[in-house]
């Protein structure tokens, strides 16, 4: 059924005309970073360029979205041969609209691991990969199919994760994200079609100067893919989108001819990953900051903090890691190695075109919006796990009762709280908040973190850019008072977090949800890694413990020439 998109809100929270959707042929990045690292893509394939959303008028309404359900099938290949012959036939019989995004989806009669499917696409690029964090954060989300004739009942089934290649429509940009950027990606969503959804991340910090290895993800980067394997509860789901707008010079038969070069690319051989292979051996490993500089930046940290009459309460620093390794690193073999131990946790990968991949493991949520309910979660504090029961309760009770690290948490809890009762707008973003009074532990393979939830209701669905407005960054990643800690962050770390830190999501039609893109990494093939981790400074921390903290995070061995590649617990 076809839907046009809804009308959109007014309040801005940037300027206008600074903040502006236009495109440079070239933009150009500069960066007094003196961490940089130049990654190539010969290796890769390419999909066809479609068009960027940003260049659109945020407010002119998009003239069909809709979702197209066929009979399923048995197998990808049989997917396959559907949906070319669905395309064949749209090429044939334009739609008669000037603008439009159709999303074509055939069921398939087996579950089919979504990033097994990915690894089979040979780096087809752009790709993305979305994984959500346990059965309990999706257990009200189902998507309806019928058996194509729209006579027969709906089946349920529960999504569990999306991979995708090429983009049927991207938006990106080396400005900060802005409400007409927002405005620009929900322009192609709608309720009616809750499974047509852009994927992608935002900068930790978009007034940063942007480095050369992040450079092609600008300041945002988010894309609606062209071809998306869905992994479902017991079955899967094969998509294509196509997405067109003649007022960006992109017309219809452009959009479906770019399709079908997609489709030529994408294979339907799927084998499964093998999810325990050895990690390759470090060879060497460059932090960024080095040990002695480290204590040079915590102590100033401290000093700050401590000044008197100063409202610095807590600033959190972060590491760069630059590891190379004795063989390639495949950045979705390492991902799904990372599923095995990711209960709890959220797995993405985020890869444009002459970039290299962006993924994660990581267990905190920045929200969950569905409707006008939205949800949230405090996560501080850290300690490793125990060897036994034993001294795993033991280093529990110790967190638990931790001063410092109770500090921490009720500082993230009630930043969080603050923000979503009252945004920057000058009234509540939620007309009520809850949270739990007690922290609990959250526990994962290897360490475990003090946690406590947060809930809401929105005072309107469209309040999801204010929400992401004024949670991010939390003082989880980034510290308390926020624009204080960023801007010694930015005045201490010598490297660029690019998206480390940021949010990492999607957005759907009355739906999204974000995680904080810590536990990442930057890879490449044949250049290995940079593994990102942060560590909280409060009053009474101590720049060696807060190292180890950060070797905590980043290895499972502090033997490192001997250690499996570091596993992005941090």
């Amino acid at each position: 059924m076809a839907a046009t998109a809804g009308r959109c809100m007014n309040p801005r929270f940037m300027d206008p005309e600074s903040m502006k959707c236009t495109i440079s042929s070239s933009p150009s990045y500069t960066s007094s970073r003196q961490s940089q690292v130049q990654f190539s893509n010969q290796r890769h394939q390419f999909c066809s360029l479609s068009m960027n959303g940003c260049q659109s008028e945020p407010r002119a309404p998009i003239g069909t979205i809709e979702t197209r359900t066929f009979p399923p099938v048995l197998t990808p290949a049989l997917a396959m041969d559907s949906l070319n012959s669905a395309i064949s036939e749209m090429k044939s019989e334009p739609p008669p609209f000037d603008s439009g995004i159709i999303r074509l989806e055939v069921p398939i009669q087996q579950q089919i691991e979504a990033i097994d499917w990915l690894h089979a696409q040979k780096e087809l690029l752009p790709r993305c990969f979305f994984s959500g964090r346990n059965p309990s954060q999706f257990s009200d989300r189902f998507i309806d199919y019928t058996n194509g004739n729209n006579r027969s009942p709906s089946v349920e089934h529960r999504l569990i994760s999306v991979a995708g290649v090429g983009s049927a429509v991207y938006f990106h940009h080396s400005h900060p994200f802005s409400l007409d950027d927002w405005r620009s990606i929900k322009r192609f969503l709608s309720k009616k079609c809750p499974l047509i959804r852009a994927y992608g991340a935002i900068r930790f910090d978009a007034r940063a100067d942007i480095s050369s290895e992040w450079r092609s993800f600008g300041s945002f980067y988010f894309i609606v893919p062209q071809v998306e394997l869905d992994e479902l509860e017991g079955s899967s789901m094969l998509a294509t989108t196509v997405a067109w707008d003649t007022a960006l010079s992109w017309k219809y038969g452009e959009a479906i001819t770019a399709l079908q070069s997609t489709l030529q690319q994408v294979s339907s051989m799927v084998t499964r990953l093998q999810k325990e292979v050895p990690y390759p051996c470090i060879l060497s490993n460059n932090y960024i900051p080095s040990k002695v500089y480290w204590d040079v930046a915590v102590n100033r940290s401290l000093q700050m903090i401590n000044r008197k009459n100063s409202p610095l309460i807590k600033v959190v620093l972060a590491r760069s890691t630059r590891v190379v390794t004795s063989t390639d690193i495949d950045p979705l073999a390492w991902l799904a190695c990372l599923q095995v131990e990711g209960g709890n946790s959220y797995q993405f990968c985020l890869q444009p075109p002459d970039a290299p991949a962006f993924i994660g493991n990581t267990p905190e949520q920045l929200f969950h919006q569905k409707g006008y309910d939205i949800c949230s979660e405090a996560l501080a504090g850290t300690r490793a796990r125990g060897r036994s029961e034993a001294m795993d309760l033991q280093i529990e009770n110790d967190l638990l009762s931790s001063a410092k690290d109770h500090q921490e948490f009720t500082i993230v809890q009630e930043c969080i709280r603050r923000k979503l009762e009252a945004s920057n707008l000058g009234y509540a973003v939620c007309v009520r908040v809850s949270l739990e009074a007690k922290k609990a532990i959250r526990k994962l393979p290897r360490v475990q973190h003090l946690y406590a939830p947060l809930t809401g209701r929105l005072r309107s669905e469209d309040d999801e850019f204010k929400v992401l407005s004024s949670l991010h960054p939390t003082p989880a990643v980034c510290g308390f008072p926020t624009e204080e800690a960023r801007i010694l962050i930015a005045e201490t770390e010598m490297f660029d977090r690019g998206m480390y830190a940021g949010p990492v999501g999607w957005f759907g039609g009355g739906e999204s949800e974000f995680a904080v893109g810590i536990r990442s990494a930057l890879v490449e093939r044949g250049l290995g890694a940079l593994i990102y981790a942060g560590t909280g400074i409060v009053e009474g921390s101590n720049s060696s413990l807060e190292w180890e903290e950060l070797e905590l995070k980043t290895s499972q061995s502090p033997r490192l020439t001997k250690a499996p590649v570091a596993k992005l617990e941090g």
